[in-house]
């Protein structure tokens, strides 16, 4: 197991508060999800959100922005594996919108992307969801309607296991973001300031390049994104006023902090000050239980880890990668001083991490395709910076060219990044495995680097359209996305 910065100095590259309880059933590779009838069965759990314009307090400044419910993050939904959910979206914004049940393998007509499972939700108007969450694990939900993720509208959705393997005394959801909204500019600026910035690239001759403000990093290939945030937060507060996890647990309890990236264009670099970590849950499905020191996480992205807490104050801390920026929570046990000073420089940023070489399915979790019988399919994610043309394939989103796929059969999404900076990429609608072999562990979203190419397999069974995409915010809006379809055989 490498370090972090031995993994740097080479630069390889290996392709809110507490809850109680604490996520997976058995494996998913059954032919096709059963779809019961909804008809006349009374919802498990039901909730309402309303979309809507707010003002957020950031390290004592007073912020416009977009939220669900008037917080930030949104409230958590939370349901059990099997329960039939009902979740209502009133629209306050000037704006349509919609949401994205991020992670969950529900049925297609409530996946929440505007123009392909649903219409708008306009403003002014309600829209209510309804589906049977079929996995447990930690998720999130976000709008999939332009750069409204980056204004604050997300919120946690854990999915509980009535046959929970994974024990622990006290959890906590803890959501990564990066922020700018109402900070003197938008989402909306930001993006078309990136455009700037890369015609400003494509002239190199005119001399100013004020506006190519750009991250680096080696363990990301390269470029680490390409917006200019502010603020870093967790749980909604950034690193000058850091949350403190209430109710506070005992020394000695098991913890289980559910961590979510949320944010639009930033990595981070995870680690608890003092502790050590088991990371048991990557995207809500189960791996073989592995310790480490730190992890990455990438936008999309969702990793469980649990850790017997010590007495003391220590800090929860999230080094946003290649931007010399950092956000920061507090974990206090209840027989510590509250009035301590924490600092928020955890040595074991430098220690061991999690590679997805380390990552294996969980026995509860893992696929078996036939390596015979899956059928590959090329993908290659283009364009660049320079012409803000990010796309799948040479196009962009709206000139795409849907992949065809037949129920029933295995697939092997071969993804290749012919772009010189990183993309996590997001499949909706199934959870594929890492590779061909049997036991790759289960994830949605992949961090896929410069020149390295990614396999992901996934058996087709859940009929509809489902979007392909980058969860860089900014890559989506210029158009790095495309659909999966079904088709008949034949």
């Amino acid at each position: 197991m490498w370090t972090r910065r031995q993994f740097v100095t080479i630069g390889a590259v290996t392709g809110l508060g507490a809850v109680t309880g604490c996520s997976r059933g058995g494996s998913t590779s059954n032919p096709r999800r059963s779809v019961p009838s909804l008809d006349g069965r009374r919802a498990d759990v039901t909730a309402r959100y309303t979309a809507g314009e707010m003002r957020w307090s950031i390290a004592g400044n007073d912020v416009a922005t977009w939220g669900y419910n008037e917080l930030l993050p949104g409230p958590a939904l939370r349901a059990t594996a099997g329960d039939l959910v009902e979740v209502t979206i009133d629209n306050r914004l000037p704006e349509a919108t919609s949401i994205h049940w991020h992670g969950l393998a529900i049925v297609n007509a409530m996946d929440g992307v505007p123009g392909v499972t649903q219409p708008d939700i306009e403003a002014g108007a309600q829209f209510t969801y309804r589906f049977v969450v079929p996995d447990p694990g930690t998720y999130w939900f976000h709008p999939h309607h332009g750069l409204q993720l980056e204004r604050g509208l997300y919120a946690p959705l854990i999915i509980d296991d009535p046959d929970e393997h994974v024990m622990s005394d006290v959890e906590y959801v803890i959501v990564l973001d990066d922020w700018l909204d109402g900070t003197g500019t938008t989402p909306h600026d930001e993006y078309e300031r990136i455009r700037a910035a890369g015609m400003e690239m494509e002239d190199m001759s005119g001399g100013n390049h004020s506006m190519m403000e750009m991250a680096s990093s080696p363990l990301l290939g390269g470029d680490a994104g390409d917006a200019i945030h502010p603020y870093q937060l967790i749980n909604g507060r950034p690193l000058e006023d850091p949350a403190t996890l209430e109710p506070p647990p005992k020394a000695g309890d098991r913890v289980r902090l559910r961590f979510i990236n949320a944010s639009a264009d930033t990595a981070y670099w995870v680690a608890v000050g003092g502790h050590r970590l088991t990371v048991t849950h990557t995207d809500g499905y189960p791996i073989e239980p592995i310790d480490v020191d730190a992890f990455l996480i990438g936008m999309g992205e969702r990793y469980d880890v649990t850790f017997v807490v010590e007495s003391g104050a220590w800090p929860i801390v999230a080094l946003a990668e290649g931007k010399d920026q950092r956000a920061g929570a507090i974990m206090r046990t209840t027989d510590t001083n509250a009035g301590g000073v924490v600092r928020f420089d955890a040595t074991e940023l430098d220690g061991s991490w999690l590679r997805y070489a380390d990552l294996a399915a969980h026995e509860r979790a893992r696929l078996t395709p036939p390596p015979e019988d899956i059928v590959d399919i090329d993908v290659a994610l283009t364009g660049g910076m320079m012409m803000t043309d990010w796309g799948i394939d040479g196009r962009a989103y709206g000139n795409h060219v849907p992949i065809d796929i037949v129920e029933g059969r295995w697939y092997s999404l071969n993804i290749t990044n012919d772009t010189t900076m990183w993309h996590p990429i997001h499949v909706h609608g199934h959870t594929p495995q890492m590779g061909r072999t049997p036991g790759g562990a289960r994830k949605d979203t992949v961090n896929i680097l410069p020149g390295v190419t990614t396999q992901l397999v996934f058996q087709a069974n859940n009929p509809g359209q489902w979007m392909l995409h980058c969860h860089n915010a900014y890559h989506l809006e210029s158009g790095m996305a495309t659909l999966l379809r079904y088709r008949d055989d034949g």
